[in-house]
């Protein structure tokens, strides 16, 4: 395994406002199905793809993920934690967080995302990014879910562009060659990843694949119980 793909980040701030009431008094990312919390099946399938150090920002009730997740060593990572007193947004997180990803590719994930994503399958497009000399990324497209059948981005040939067909939607699992595109953001300035992908992809510099496989999103208190269901009974 290479370098590029040793470091990833977990955003795990958000407050989880369509999962109340059950984020009232617990994170989001803490939230179990099949028996473990939904930031620990991410944390499991990044330790498993070989990365070795994972940054988890966090806000809202953040001192529980800290108490619950530990230092990781049961899992064979690293984990350094970026706390916020606000929720940052991605873009935000990331720049608040520059000091404990430190240089290099680096993947970037939802904590309250579930999917049975094999995360070593981004170590060629991280040498790819490694080789470059401007910033870029590479973003991994899912199939249109109910909830957003216009998607966000068209992807051609492990291309992203803003227009055209066929078109996706992000699947919150991206892959970014350093936070140089984040250093004029100042620590503790809010701001989301949306204008940064689009920069990106208009300037030709974003790659992306489409991944079919087991993914949700889940951001409401019936989506968790179905899939803890379903992982119950597998």
């Amino acid at each position: 395994m290479t370098h590029a793909l040793k470091t990833a980040m977990i955003f795990a701030a958000g407050r989880g406002e369509r999962m109340r009431p059950l984020t009232d008094t617990c994170p989001k990312p803490l939230l179990e199905a099949g028996g473990k919390p939904l930031i620990v099946w991410q944390i499991e399938r990044l330790a498993a793809a070989g990365v070795k150090t994972i940054v988890i920002n966090h806000a809202w009730l953040g001192a529980q993920i800290e108490a619950a997740l530990g230092n990781s060593s049961r899992w064979g990572v690293a984990l350094h934690y970026s706390a916020e007193t606000y929720a940052l947004e991605t873009a935000g997180g990331i720049a608040q967080a520059r000091h404990l990803i430190g240089d290099g590719v680096f993947i970037a994930v939802s904590g309250d995302v579930f999917c049975d994503f094999d995360y070593a399958t981004l170590r060629d497009y991280a040498e790819a990014l490694a080789a470059r000399d401007e910033p870029g990324m590479h973003l991994v497209m899912v199939p249109n879910p109910p909830f957003h059948p216009q998607g966000d981005f068209a992807l051609n040939d492990g291309v992203l562009a803003l227009d055209g067909e066929p078109r996706y939607t992000f699947g919150n699992i991206g892959l970014y060659d350093d936070t140089r595109m984040f250093r004029d953001l100042a620590p503790g300035t809010r701001r989301a990843l949306t204008p940064y992908y689009r920069e990106t992809i208009a300037a030709g510099r974003a790659s992306g694949q489409l991944y079919e496989g087991r993914w949700e999103n889940v951001g409401t208190p019936a989506q968790l119980r179905a899939l803890d269901e379903e992982l119950r009974a597998r």
